[in-house]
Protein backbone atom coordinates (compact mmCIF):
# COMPACT_ATOMS: atom_id res chain seq x y z
CA UNK A 1 0.00 0.00 0.00
CA UNK A 2 1.74 3.15 -1.31
CA UNK A 3 1.95 6.01 1.84
CA UNK A 4 0.22 9.52 1.07
CA UNK A 5 2.98 12.34 0.42
CA UNK A 6 2.94 14.64 3.27
CA UNK A 7 0.54 17.72 2.10
CA UNK A 8 2.47 20.87 2.94
CA UNK A 9 -0.27 24.30 1.90
CA UNK A 10 1.45 27.75 0.93
CA UNK A 11 -0.43 30.68 0.69
CA UNK A 12 0.28 34.60 1.14
CA UNK A 13 -2.35 36.45 1.72
CA UNK A 14 -3.01 40.80 2.66
CA UNK A 15 -3.68 41.41 6.57
CA UNK A 16 -7.35 41.16 5.45
CA UNK A 17 -7.08 37.60 4.11
CA UNK A 18 -6.98 38.42 0.76
CA UNK A 19 -5.16 36.23 -1.97
CA UNK A 20 -5.36 38.56 -4.59
CA UNK A 21 -7.28 41.77 -5.57
CA UNK A 22 -9.75 42.05 -8.38
CA UNK A 23 -7.75 43.47 -11.15
CA UNK A 24 -6.92 41.63 -14.43
CA UNK A 25 -2.86 41.99 -12.89
CA UNK A 26 -1.69 39.69 -10.58
CA UNK A 27 -0.99 41.10 -6.81
CA UNK A 28 2.39 40.15 -5.81
CA UNK A 29 2.08 40.11 -1.80
CA UNK A 30 5.58 38.27 -1.47
CA UNK A 31 8.85 40.50 -1.55
CA UNK A 32 12.05 38.81 -3.17
CA UNK A 33 13.25 36.78 0.06
CA UNK A 34 10.32 34.94 0.45
CA UNK A 35 9.80 33.95 -2.88
CA UNK A 36 13.10 32.73 -2.77
CA UNK A 37 12.13 30.71 0.70
CA UNK A 38 9.30 29.27 -1.48
CA UNK A 39 11.81 28.33 -4.09
CA UNK A 40 13.62 26.38 -1.53
CA UNK A 41 10.28 24.61 -0.76
CA UNK A 42 9.51 24.02 -4.49
CA UNK A 43 12.99 22.16 -4.95
CA UNK A 44 12.21 20.02 -1.34
CA UNK A 45 9.09 18.97 -3.12
CA UNK A 46 8.10 15.97 -4.98
CA UNK A 47 4.90 17.64 -7.07
CA UNK A 48 3.11 20.99 -6.66
CA UNK A 49 -0.55 20.99 -6.86
CA UNK A 50 -2.65 24.22 -7.60
CA UNK A 51 -6.54 24.07 -9.10
CA UNK A 52 -7.43 24.58 -12.26
CA UNK A 53 -9.19 28.11 -11.63
CA UNK A 54 -5.28 28.86 -11.03
CA UNK A 55 -3.96 27.77 -13.60
CA UNK A 56 -6.61 29.80 -15.82
CA UNK A 57 -6.13 32.80 -13.93
CA UNK A 58 -2.20 33.12 -13.09
CA UNK A 59 -0.75 30.63 -15.90
CA UNK A 60 2.29 29.57 -13.31
CA UNK A 61 5.17 27.77 -14.13
CA UNK A 62 5.29 26.49 -10.93
CA UNK A 63 9.48 25.81 -11.61
CA UNK A 64 12.61 25.83 -9.61
CA UNK A 65 14.28 29.27 -10.08
CA UNK A 66 17.24 28.54 -8.40
CA UNK A 67 20.20 26.99 -10.85
CA UNK A 68 22.08 25.31 -7.54
CA UNK A 69 18.69 23.76 -6.01
CA UNK A 70 18.16 22.31 -9.31
CA UNK A 71 21.54 20.32 -9.95
CA UNK A 72 20.43 19.66 -6.48
CA UNK A 73 17.99 17.61 -7.33
CA UNK A 74 19.51 16.25 -10.00
CA UNK A 75 22.45 14.91 -8.10
CA UNK A 76 19.85 13.16 -5.62
CA UNK A 77 18.15 11.40 -8.69
CA UNK A 78 15.56 13.69 -8.87
CA UNK A 79 13.84 15.89 -12.15
CA UNK A 80 14.84 18.81 -12.16
CA UNK A 81 11.70 20.10 -11.36
CA UNK A 82 8.83 18.56 -9.00
CA UNK A 83 5.97 16.67 -11.13
CA UNK A 84 3.55 19.55 -11.71
CA UNK A 85 -0.28 19.19 -10.99
CA UNK A 86 -3.47 20.12 -11.43
CA UNK A 87 -7.30 19.34 -10.36
CA UNK A 88 -9.83 20.42 -12.66
CA UNK A 89 -14.03 19.04 -12.58
CA UNK A 90 -14.97 20.89 -15.46
CA UNK A 91 -11.89 20.25 -18.02
CA UNK A 92 -11.95 23.67 -19.05
CA UNK A 93 -7.94 23.80 -19.91
CA UNK A 94 -6.04 25.80 -22.50
CA UNK A 95 -3.23 23.64 -23.77
CA UNK A 96 -1.84 26.98 -25.00
CA UNK A 97 -0.51 28.18 -21.16
CA UNK A 98 2.65 28.28 -20.02
CA UNK A 99 1.60 25.95 -17.23
CA UNK A 100 1.83 22.69 -19.89
CA UNK A 101 5.03 23.98 -21.77
CA UNK A 102 8.13 24.23 -19.39
CA UNK A 103 9.05 22.36 -16.62
CA UNK A 104 8.68 18.19 -16.21
CA UNK A 105 5.93 15.58 -16.21
CA UNK A 106 2.66 17.34 -15.93
CA UNK A 107 -0.36 15.06 -13.65
CA UNK A 108 -4.15 16.26 -13.98
CA UNK A 109 -6.70 14.86 -11.40
CA UNK A 110 -10.22 15.30 -12.68
CA UNK A 111 -14.02 13.30 -12.06
CA UNK A 112 -15.37 11.10 -14.96
CA UNK A 113 -18.04 13.14 -16.50
CA UNK A 114 -14.80 15.58 -18.07
CA UNK A 115 -12.49 12.69 -18.24
CA UNK A 116 -12.91 12.69 -22.52
CA UNK A 117 -12.47 16.62 -22.21
CA UNK A 118 -9.59 16.62 -20.75
CA UNK A 119 -7.69 14.21 -22.34
CA UNK A 120 -9.09 15.87 -25.85
CA UNK A 121 -7.96 19.56 -24.25
CA UNK A 122 -4.21 18.11 -23.55
CA UNK A 123 -3.44 15.58 -25.65
CA UNK A 124 0.22 14.23 -24.86
CA UNK A 125 0.95 17.61 -22.56
CA UNK A 126 -0.17 15.64 -19.26
CA UNK A 127 -1.28 12.37 -17.93
CA UNK A 128 -5.07 12.80 -17.19
CA UNK A 129 -6.40 10.45 -14.47
CA UNK A 130 -10.04 10.44 -12.56
CA UNK A 131 -11.22 9.98 -9.31
CA UNK A 132 -14.26 8.22 -9.63
CA UNK A 133 -17.66 10.34 -10.16
CA UNK A 134 -16.69 12.96 -7.70
CA UNK A 135 -13.41 14.36 -6.73
CA UNK A 136 -11.84 12.45 -4.21
CA UNK A 137 -9.21 13.95 -2.34
CA UNK A 138 -7.75 10.85 -0.17
CA UNK A 139 -7.72 8.60 -3.70
CA UNK A 140 -5.89 11.21 -4.94
CA UNK A 141 -3.57 11.45 -2.37
CA UNK A 142 -3.46 7.62 -2.34
CA UNK A 143 -2.40 7.89 -6.71
CA UNK A 144 0.52 10.88 -5.99
CA UNK A 145 2.11 7.87 -3.22
CA UNK A 146 1.69 5.48 -5.72
CA UNK A 147 4.10 7.68 -8.05
CA UNK A 148 6.67 7.80 -5.65
CA UNK A 149 5.69 11.53 -3.80
CA UNK A 150 6.45 11.72 -0.73
CA UNK A 151 6.20 15.53 -0.49
CA UNK A 152 3.43 17.81 -1.84
CA UNK A 153 3.94 21.16 -2.07
CA UNK A 154 0.28 22.72 -2.37
CA UNK A 155 0.29 26.63 -3.78
CA UNK A 156 -3.59 27.35 -4.22
CA UNK A 157 -5.98 28.75 -4.66
CA UNK A 158 -8.48 29.37 -1.89
CA UNK A 159 -10.88 26.36 -3.18
CA UNK A 160 -7.96 23.52 -3.22
CA UNK A 161 -6.74 25.00 0.49
CA UNK A 162 -10.22 25.41 1.65
CA UNK A 163 -11.11 21.45 0.54
CA UNK A 164 -7.67 19.88 2.13
CA UNK A 165 -8.37 22.07 5.36
CA UNK A 166 -11.57 20.61 6.07
CA UNK A 167 -11.03 17.10 5.33
CA UNK A 168 -8.23 17.16 7.77
CA UNK A 169 -5.51 16.47 5.26
CA UNK A 170 -3.34 19.29 4.99
CA UNK A 171 0.08 18.27 7.24
CA UNK A 172 1.32 21.42 7.86
CA UNK A 173 0.59 25.52 6.48
CA UNK A 174 2.85 28.23 5.69
CA UNK A 175 0.77 31.44 5.78
CA UNK A 176 2.63 34.34 4.59
CA UNK A 177 1.02 37.65 5.55
CA UNK A 178 1.62 40.97 3.83
CA UNK A 179 1.51 44.77 5.34
CA UNK A 180 -1.45 45.29 2.38
CA UNK A 181 -5.44 46.24 2.89
CA UNK A 182 -7.03 44.65 0.02
CA UNK A 183 -10.56 46.03 0.95
CA UNK A 184 -12.23 44.98 -2.08
CA UNK A 185 -15.29 42.33 -1.85
CA UNK A 186 -15.08 40.56 -4.78
CA UNK A 187 -11.25 39.60 -4.16
CA UNK A 188 -10.02 36.18 -3.42
CA UNK A 189 -10.16 35.17 -0.11
CA UNK A 190 -7.98 32.33 1.26
CA UNK A 191 -10.42 30.04 2.59
CA UNK A 192 -14.32 29.69 2.58
CA UNK A 193 -16.52 28.42 5.34
CA UNK A 194 -16.49 24.56 5.49
CA UNK A 195 -16.65 22.17 8.29
CA UNK A 196 -13.23 22.39 9.72
CA UNK A 197 -12.11 19.54 12.18
CA UNK A 198 -12.92 20.80 15.80
CA UNK A 199 -15.05 23.42 14.62
CA UNK A 200 -13.80 27.16 15.49
CA UNK A 201 -12.68 26.59 19.34
CA UNK A 202 -10.19 23.92 17.82
CA UNK A 203 -6.10 25.61 17.83
CA UNK A 204 -3.98 24.65 15.43
CA UNK A 205 0.00 24.22 16.52
CA UNK A 206 2.02 26.89 15.80
CA UNK A 207 5.36 25.85 14.63
CA UNK A 208 7.10 28.78 13.78
CA UNK A 209 6.52 32.73 13.68
CA UNK A 210 8.96 34.52 11.87
CA UNK A 211 9.85 38.12 10.33
CA UNK A 212 11.15 37.93 6.58
CA UNK A 213 11.31 41.21 5.71
CA UNK A 214 7.96 43.34 5.39
CA UNK A 215 6.25 40.21 5.77
CA UNK A 216 5.62 37.40 8.58
CA UNK A 217 5.47 34.02 7.80
CA UNK A 218 3.39 31.87 9.82
CA UNK A 219 3.62 27.74 10.30
CA UNK A 220 1.23 25.69 11.42
CA UNK A 221 0.31 22.08 12.35
CA UNK A 222 -3.43 21.60 11.11
CA UNK A 223 -3.60 18.04 12.53
CA UNK A 224 -2.28 18.91 16.32
CA UNK A 225 -5.74 20.84 17.39
CA UNK A 226 -6.47 21.82 20.64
Amino acid sequence: MAIRPYVLLSAAVSVDGRLDDASDGRLVLSNQRDLDRVDHERAAADAILVGASTVRRDNPRLLVTDAERRAGRIAAGKPEHPLKVTVTRTAELDDGLAFWHCGGEKLVFTVDGALPRARRALGALADVVSTGPVLDWPLLLDELGRRGVERLLVEGGGTIHTQLLARDLADELHLVVAPLLVGEPTAPKFLAPAPYPGGSTARMKLLEARPIGDVVLLRYAPKERS
